[in-house]
């Protein structure tokens, strides 16, 4: 029984690790060595967008959102967290003058909201994140993913400027490359007169 038990063990750590860290075999992407980085406590509605991948030789050292603040209004139909930005520096030249030349890029973003200011991680580059999500509410209102926390690679944790509606849910892997390259994200597209629910899910790609 207990060797039956800890091959289970075995396997369920298999699995999970093979669920947060996925090699990409996409010809379209031109970087070395790349995986994705994935969480599984997110919502599904809307369609995964066009990834969108850093310059060669460059990684994300920060981001920022696209949120819509609370909706106040007959509806009240909230939609929080529309889009994410990474922003990629090349390391090769320094922080100081990277953070004043640096590449953004995006993924699918959702109809709603202004896009807060840029978080940079203090030194090193994005290697994991983390998102806030609300689960389904039923016949109330859906907000889907609200927020979303990144790891740099010296230790620094940051956090965005988005909603407070539901939970943290696990963190992903942490890149076994040099950084976080790429972004992919799922968005819901506008509803009419139903529920809308914006940006719900994401991955993050990691380059060598």
């Amino acid at each position: 029984m207990h060797h039956l038990i800890s091959l289970l063990l075995v396997i369920i750590g298999l699995h999970l690790s093979i669920q947060t860290f996925v090699m990409d075999s996409d010809p379209d992407i031109n970087r070395k060595n790349r995986w994705w980085l994935k969480v599984y406590y997110a919502t599904n509605w809307g369609s995964w967008g066009s990834k969108d991948i850093c310059p060669n030789g460059t990684y994300a050292a920060g981001f920022s959102l696209k949120v819509e603040q609370l909706s106040h209004g007959f509806w009240g139909d909230n939609t929080a967290l529309n889009g994410i930005r990474l922003h990629c520096i090349d390391p090769s030249k320094g922080l100081s003058s990277s953070y004043e030349n640096y590449a953004t890029v995006q993924s699918e973003v959702g109809s709603w909201g202004q896009w807060t200011e840029i978080k940079w991680c203090p030194s090193g580059l994005l290697t994991a994140f983390q998102l806030r999500v609300e689960s389904s509410q039923g016949i109330e209102d859906d907000t889907a993913a609200n927020n979303i926390r990144f790891r740099c690679s010296q230790g620094s944790l940051l956090e965005g400027d988005g909603t407070n509606w539901g939970e943290w849910g696990g963190w992903s892997s942490t890149c076994k490359g040099k950084a976080i390259c790429g972004i992919w994200t799922q968005v819901e597209a506008p509803q009419g007169m139903r529920d809308d629910t914006a940006l719900n899910d994401a991955s993050m790609l990691c380059c060598d």
